[in-house]
């Protein structure tokens, strides 16, 4: 094993080991791509399109959620039937967080494709923002119960 400059120098194509490092699809020249790797609004408008269907199917999904649970009684001392209102509050709140969470990142994405004169920086802090808000969820119930 080499030393660190020796390694590097490896890595970037230098005198050392004239290798050097190429991304995936730049083309087989040492010295790197073209220089055409491109962004478009249409790329950005379907992913937020797809994230948006995404959030549709979990709104379905909470509506059948909500169907299958009229009519169900959590008195009388049936402990299963407190067990399951618990769980489905848990999935209630759950799904409630990731439609917003899929409505949010749409719009997010459909910015991102509008506003592709955006520095990467303020794209990357319409992210990081997303991500701040909608955290995950530890889980609840299950064990011990």
């Amino acid at each position: 094993m080499g030393s660190f400059a020796e390694e590097w120098a490896q890595l970037k194509g230098g005198p050392a080991g004239g290798g050097g490092m190429r991304l995936a699809g730049t083309g087989d020249s040492g010295g790197g791509g073209k220089g055409d790797v491109q962004s478009s609004k249409a790329a950005w408008t379907a992913a937020g399109s797809a994230v948006g269907g995404l959030g549709g199917d979990v709104k379905k999904a909470l509506t059948a959620l909500e169907t299958g649970q009229h009519g169900l009684g959590t008195g009388g001392g049936v402990e299963s039937a407190a067990a399951q209102s618990e769980v489905y509050q848990s999935w209630k709140t759950y799904l409630d967080k990731l439609s917003g969470r899929c409505t949010a990142l749409q719009g997010n994405l459909e910015r991102a494709g509008n506003d592709l004169l955006l520095t990467d920086d303020n794209i990357r802090g319409l992210f990081v923002e997303l991500g701040k808000q909608y955290q995950d969820t530890p889980a609840v119930g299950g064990e011990g119960k």
